[in-house]
């Protein structure tokens, strides 16, 4: 008779952290929540809410603001705070017994080698490296005893969280808005931005998030960060930049302190779904761009281009995710 036995899993095999991610994301899209978005909060107006390491004050970038907004601690407390285990016990603070940290996620460079041991290089010379993804926990700053309360700070302590913040990088970006009628959108034939009165909005809060979304796929041009904007491929392929320019606009929202529940077409969510479920890696890749998109809008702020060195974790280069 044969055996009914199931077989087990291999509990050796590798942890798939590309897909364990997008399976994460997937559940969420597929229960109507899109997880890097905050519900927004007039009371947090004009403060950052990315998330930020408690001990170098850094602020995490691309996938891992996703990773960090699937916890529930990202939307229950003011506190935007985390570190790791070692982290927390170098500043004397101390996780508490039983929490659970969230994952996140860099990369490391391994050096590549040839038969004979020696570095390989490429075609002009320089070495060629393997991309290998690295999982590290973190956890809240809610979840550690010791740790000091949030720093108190007004909700305007910087000037790119000031109300005028938009207007700055908006003038200093130099592309062509329009105001009238009664869609927001970006033309790449007349590379332009079409806005609608403000009255049209309920706050100027939203009038200035809407933009960025829209200043995001201007961004996109040939002669500037030179993505792909043609409609020909059909939505799909559109829908790939709206995720990018979804995402970008979702971090700059976050840095400024501006609304980043913006509502997308349902066909935009069924292709995001799509693309997901085809591709383990895009949601990388998609984070990794969309991260470039706010570095490269916001830079048009000077104050936030001088400071932003000293405040940004590195972020992986979305080819590493290829």
């Amino acid at each position: 008779m044969a055996s009914t036995r199931r077989s087990r899993p291999d509990q050796t095999a590798p942890r798939d952290n590309y897909q364990e991610v997008t399976d994460r994301i997937i559940a969420a899209l597929e229960a109507g929540v899109v997880p890097w978005r905050r519900p927004w909060d007039p009371a947090l107006a004009g403060q950052n809410t990315m998330p930020s390491n408690a001990t170098t004050g850094r602020f995490y970038r691309g996938i891992n603001v996703l990773m960090l907004a699937l916890s529930p601690f990202a939307w229950s407390t003011g506190d935007n705070r985390w570190c790791s285990y070692k982290q927390a016990a170098e500043r004397g603070w101390q996780v508490r017994k039983g929490e659970r940290g969230t994952t996140v996620f860099f990369f490391k460079k391994l050096e590549r080698k040839d038969a004979e041991g020696a570095p390989e290089l490429t075609g002009d010379g320089t070495q060629r490296f393997i991309p290998m993804l690295r999982a590290s926990t973190v956890f809240h700053a809610s979840q550690m005893d010791g740790i000091s309360e949030v720093p108190a700070s007004g909700p305007h302590e910087v000037s790119w969280r000031r109300p005028e913040a938009v207007d700055t990088i908006l003038r200093n970006s130099g592309a062509v808005i329009r105001i009238g009628g009664s869609q927001a959108f970006y033309n790449p034939s007349s590379d332009h931005i079409q806005m609608p009165p403000h009255e049209c909005f309920s706050s100027p809060e939203l009038f200035g998030a809407v933009a960025l979304h829209e200043l995001a796929h201007w961004s996109g041009a040939e002669s500037r960060l030179d993505r792909d904007l043609t409609r020909t491929f059909g939505i799909a392929r559109y829908a790939e930049e709206e995720l990018r320019a979804e995402l970008a606009s979702c971090f700059m929202g976050n840095t400024i302190g501006l609304p980043s529940d913006i509502p997308n077409h349902a066909s935009y969510l069924h292709s995001w779904l799509k693309k997901l479920r085809d591709d383990k890696r895009e949601i990388f890749r998609a984070a990794a761009a969309a991260q470039r998109i706010a570095d490269f809008c916001l830079a048009f702020h000077p104050d936030y281009r001088a400071a932003a060195e000293e405040t940004q974790e590195p972020v992986a280069d979305e080819r590493l995710a290829a």
